[in-house]
C-alpha cells in the first residue's frame, strides 16, 4: 500500500508543533515513533526547558501561576537557548 491509499478525504491532516533536539540532548535517539530521529513534539520539549529554567509555571488550568501572553518571547528564547531547532514535517497529499 502506498502513501496515497493512506490518506482519507473524510479526514483532515495537520503538522503538529515539533522541534529538534540538541545534539547537547544525549540518549535521544527517537522519541516519538511519527518523527524523525531527535525530533521532538512542542509540548515535549515545552516541559524539558520548563524543567531546565526552574520554572514553576505553566500553561494549563485555572490557577495564579498560569504563563501569561507576554511569557512567549521568554519560553521561545529559552528554547533555542538551549538549542532547540523547529522541525518542518511535511504532510501527506491527498
Amino acid at each position: 500500500m502506498n502513501r496515497k491509499e493512506l490518506v482519507r478525504k473524510d479526514c483532515v491532516y495537520y503538522n503538529t508543533p515539533s522541534m529538534i533536539a540538541p545534539a547537547a540532548l544525549e540518549n535521544v535517539h527517537s522519541c516519538e515513533n511519527w518523527l524523525p530521529r531527535r525530533g521532538m513534539s512542542a509540548w515535549r520539549v515545552a516541559g524539558i526547558i520548563h524543567a531546565l529554567e526552574g520554572w514553576e509555571t505553566h500553561e494549563c488550568g485555572n490557577s495564579a501561576s498560569l504563563m501569561v501572553e507576554e511569557d512567549i518571547d521568554k519560553v521561545w528564547a529559552a528554547t533555542l537557548r538551549h538549542g532547540f531547532r523547529p522541525l518542518n514535517v511535511p504532510i501527506a497529499k491527498a
